[in-house]
C-alpha cells in the first residue's frame, strides 16, 4: 500500500489519524476504527502527538492493541513530534520506543522552524527574514533539518511535508530541485515515508512526483481530529489524478 504512487493506494491508506489522546481532537481510537471500516480503507495508522514530557505512550499503545480486529483493514501506530531545532534532534519522550513493543512510525513534522537555538514560531522565523534571513537560506536549513530528523528517526514518516512554509511566507515553487532530491535521497536511504496531506494540502504535484521517481513511499492522510473525516479524500484525490496525467507511474 505505501509503494509506487498510484490514486488507489493513496486513497485506501490513511496514515496520520488523531484521537482523543491528543489534546486537540475527539474521536476515540475505536470511533476512529469503525470510521476506516465503513470508509473501505485498506491500512489506518494511528498518530497522537508527543513531546519530551509526554507519558502515555504504553496507555494509547494498550487501547489500540485491545480495539477489535477487522478483515482486510491494517491497523498501524506511531506518535507525532515536532522537529526541535538545526541539528534534527525531535520533541519525544527519551524512553520511547519504536519497533516491537512500541510505535510503528514517528511522524516528524514541521509545526515551528528548526532553528539553530530551538524551534522558531512563524512570527519569529518572518523577522528573522524581515531582518536578513534569505528564504533559499532558510529553506536549506529546514530541508537540512528536516533530512537529519529522518536520519535519527529510523524509518519514520514525514508529516504534512512543507506546510510550515505559508505560515513563513514561503512557497513550495521556491525549493530548489536539490532541496527536494535531498528530502527525496533521505527518505529512501532511512526508510522514511512521506504522506499526502488532505488537511494541509502538501506536498504538491512537483515535489509528490519527484518523490515518486525517486522511489519514495507515499501514503495518503487526511491529519483526521475527528472520526467524520478519516478516509475522506478530496484535495489528496485531485493531486493524485493531476500527478498520473504528467506521468507518474
Amino acid at each position: 500500500m505505501t509503494t509506487a504512487l498510484g490514486e488507489l493506494d493513496l486513497l485506501l491508506t490513511d496514515h496520520h489519524v488523531h484521537s482523543t489522546w491528543s489534546d486537540d481532537a475527539v474521536s476515540a481510537p475505536l470511533e476512529n476504527l469503525v470510521a476506516a471500516r465503513d470508509t473501505g480503507l485498506a491500512s489506518i495508522r494511528m498518530v497522537d502527538h508527543v513531546r519530551t514530557s509526554t507519558t502515555w505512550v504504553p496507555g494509547f499503545l494498550a487501547e489500540v492493541s485491545a480495539l477489535p480486529r477487522i478483515d482486510g483493514l491494517e491497523v498501524l501506530t506511531g506518535v507525532e513530534a515536532k522537529i526541535l531545532d538545526a541539528s534534527g534532534r525531535l520533541d519525544v519522550p527519551d524512553d520511547l520506543v519504536v519497533g516491537p513493543g512500541g510505535v510503528d512510525r514517528i511522524l516528524i513534522a514541521d509545526h515551528q522552524f528548526p532553528g539553530p537555538d530551538g524551534p522558531w514560531s512563524p512570527r519569529r522565523t518572518l523577522e528573522e527574514i524581515a531582518g536578513g534571513l534569505s528564504g533559499e537560506d532558510a529553506l536549506s536549513i529546514l530541508v537540512d533539518a528536516t533530512v537529519r530528523a529522518m536520519e535519527r528517526a529510523g524509518r519514520g514518516q514525514l508529516a504534512h511535508l512543507f506546510s510550515l512554509l505559508p505560515k513563513i511566507g514561503l512557497h513550495e515553487s521556491e525549493l530548489l530541485d536539490e532541496h527536494v532530491a535531498a528530502i527525496a535521497a533521505a527518505a529512501v536511504r532511512t526508510g522514511t515515508t512521506v504522506e499526502v496531506n488532505e488537511k494541509w494540502r502538501c506536498p504538491g504535484p512537483r515535489v509528490v512526483l519527484a518523490l515518486d521517481a525517486a522511489g519514495v513511499s507515499l501514503v495518503g492522510s487526511t491529519d483526521s481530529h475527528a472520526a467524520t473525516t478519516v478516509g475522506r479524500y478530496s484535495w489528496v484525490a485531485d493531486a493524485a489524478s493531476a500527478t498520473r496525467l504528467v506521468g507518474a507511474r
